[in-house]
């Protein structure tokens, strides 16, 4: 029988992290504001303790990133944030650092251990080191394919975990100092400015202003600039890889996009679970990939070495054809409540977003407000407004996300 993977997803507040369970996540990763690599999507001790108890209602996993690369001040005060996580009781936790490997060990001796990728885990005997030092899980080098992957899982002893969609950071498994150099802001402790994103140009030194090409547009050139992972093809390779989990990139980014990428793996990953003679990769599901932000895709490494017009994207910018427009919150006397998240007015028409991938149309009839007041727009944001639009065929678990197609400009 094939491993069935754990479906993890990104949560960077407890909203995304109730989204990702909602729409079909096994299990999600979340961070403290000064022990992880997405910073500014910390959460303090209280929220994780919310995290934490929320994973356990629901039947969920929830990991929590402490995976800076410690400096010496760190190590005062890891001790005593490692035994408030103890006393939280998370399924684990993820670390890069050897010193921090061992504090975890001594401070939370009774939480699994998963091995970041900023640990730079490409090879099996690497991956065996680890497994004789306690860890349980190792989270794979996005540089490696499927197949360097899988020999990992088999001979190494630990699960493995490998990521199948998000950003891809062009340095060696994120290990980079351009914006540490650049901006004074460290990737290696969450708080990366990318500026492998920002245009460049190319200027010889004995010729001051003038700007020579790089076989790029006309804006500039992208020289870091990579395309985003999406694995969604290579589901069957992925499945006999033997993964243990299935990674989504994404802290920083929208509880729609949370959403609406948890919600197409997990219904791919289940139609092949069901048949896996039968799957294809069907294009309805590509086509919700393309609907979140994203710089385009590419499979990276995972099926091989990419040329660099595969794996470079030459714009700074996110490709985003809607907006994230409303939580759904319930139905009440025949009408839908929703908390707006950005402007939406009547004879807009909305999307709901359904766990199984499918989506109701909601044609925005009339909107009226707390007081039961008629509005021509929900202009405010997270204001509650009651939305006229028609009946709904399904009935609807609750809360569930609402977008809208980006207006022209």
């Amino acid at each position: 029988m094939p491993v069935v993977p754990e479906l993890l997803a990104p949560a960077g507040d407890l909203e995304k992290l109730r989204f990702a369970y909602a729409y079909g996540a096994d299990a999600a990763y979340i961070g403290g504001g000064d022990f992880s690599l997405r910073s500014n999507a910390g959460c303090g001790l209280d929220v994780l303790a919310e995290a934490c108890s929320l994973a356990r209602r629901t039947g969920k996993k929830l990991y929590v990133a402490v995976n800076i690369y410690a400096d010496n001040h760190d190590i005062a005060v890891l001790p005593s944030y490692l035994e408030n996580l103890a006393e939280l009781q998370p399924d684990g936790l993820l670390i890069s650092d050897p010193g921090v490997f061992r504090l975890a060990q001594q401070y939370a001796p009774r939480l699994p251990i998963h091995i970041s990728t900023q640990a730079n885990n490409t090879n099996w005997l690497s991956a065996r080191f680890w497994a004789e030092q306690g860890a349980s899980r190792i989270v794979l080098a996005r540089e490696l394919s499927i197949a360097e992957g899988a020999e990992i899982a088999q001979r190494s002893g630990l699960e493995a975990e490998i990521f199948v969609h998000g950003a891809i950071c062009i340095s060696y498994s994120g290990r980079c100092l351009i914006s540490q150099f650049l901006t004074g802001r460290s990737a290696n402790r969450g708080d990366c400015s990318h500026p492998c994103r920002w245009q460049y140009v190319l200027e010889e030194e004995k010729r001051p202003g003038e700007y020579f090409p790089v076989e790029e547009d006309a804006r500039g050139s992208y020289f870091f600039n990579s395309r985003d992972l999406c694995l969604l093809a290579a589901i069957p390779q992925l499945v006999a890889g033997g993964f243990s989990a299935w990674k989504i990139e994404g802290r920083n980014k929208s509880a729609y996009y949370v959403a609406n990428v948890v919600r197409v793996y997990r219904a791919a990953l289940d139609a092949y679970l069901r048949d896996p003679d039968g799957w294809r990769c069907r294009s309805a599901w590509l086509e919700e990939l393309t609907r979140v932000s994203h710089r385009g895709y590419t499979t990276g490494f995972a099926l091989g070495l990419p040329d660099a017009d595969a794996y470079r994207y030459d714009d700074g910018s996110y490709l985003r054809s809607y907006d994230f427009t409303a939580v759904a919150l319930e139905m009440r006397d025949g009408l839908l409540w929703l908390e707006q998240r950005n402007h939406f007015a009547v004879g807009d028409v909305l999307e709901l977003l359904l766990p199984d991938a499918t989506n109701i149309v909601l044609p925005v009839k009339a909107i009226y407000d707390e007081n039961g007041c008629l509005l021509d727009a929900a202009r405010h944001p997270r204001m509650q407004v009651a939305v006229d639009c028609g009946s709904l065929p399904v009935m609807l678990p609750f809360p569930l996300i609402c977008r809208r197609a980006v207006r022209e400009s």
